[in-house]
């Protein structure tokens, strides 16, 4: 799945210090026992792709979707986008790196999964891209 946001890395070294934007796309890997009930809907899966992709859209990529995503402790990108009326801001605890966006939607996706499948499906690894030759892993060691 794909969503677009704006972000910055305080005090980077080169131009990611910049204002900038991605196209990210996300990869969620789940984990849980394949349904063995005939009669329901799933039997031989692990859950309806339509089903993960869903929570996957509901928890990650519409919240993070066209917003730009900003450390909570940038103060001076949070006074500017604060004073911009009904910006769509998403602020993190840490400073927004791929690998940091990966284990945060990693968490949030772990916390969603279990409370709508009771710990019976639970993501193994999430994947964020931040362009196609670039991306993060957060997850599940094997």
């Amino acid at each position: 799945m794909e969503f677009d946001a704006g972000h910055r890395i305080p005090n980077h070294k080169s131009s990611c210090k910049n204002l900038h934007g991605h196209r990210y796309a996300i990869e969620v890997s789940l984990s849980g026992d394949i349904i063995q009930e005939e009669n329901q809907s799933d039997f031989g899966m692990v859950i309806d792709f339509k089903d993960a992709k869903e929570l996957v859209k509901n928890t990650i990529v519409d919240p993070w979707d066209h917003a730009f995503i900003v450390y909570e402790k940038d103060f001076e990108v949070l006074d500017f986008l604060n004073s911009l009326p009904n910006h769509k801001t998403v602020i993190l605890s840490m400073v927004p790196t791929a690998e940091n966006m990966a284990l945060i939607a990693f968490e949030m996706l772990k916390k969603a999964f279990s409370l709508k499948f009771n710990n019976k499906i639970k993501p193994h690894r999430v994947r964020l891209y931040e362009t196609p030759n670039n991306w993060a892993d957060a997850g599940i060691e094997d």
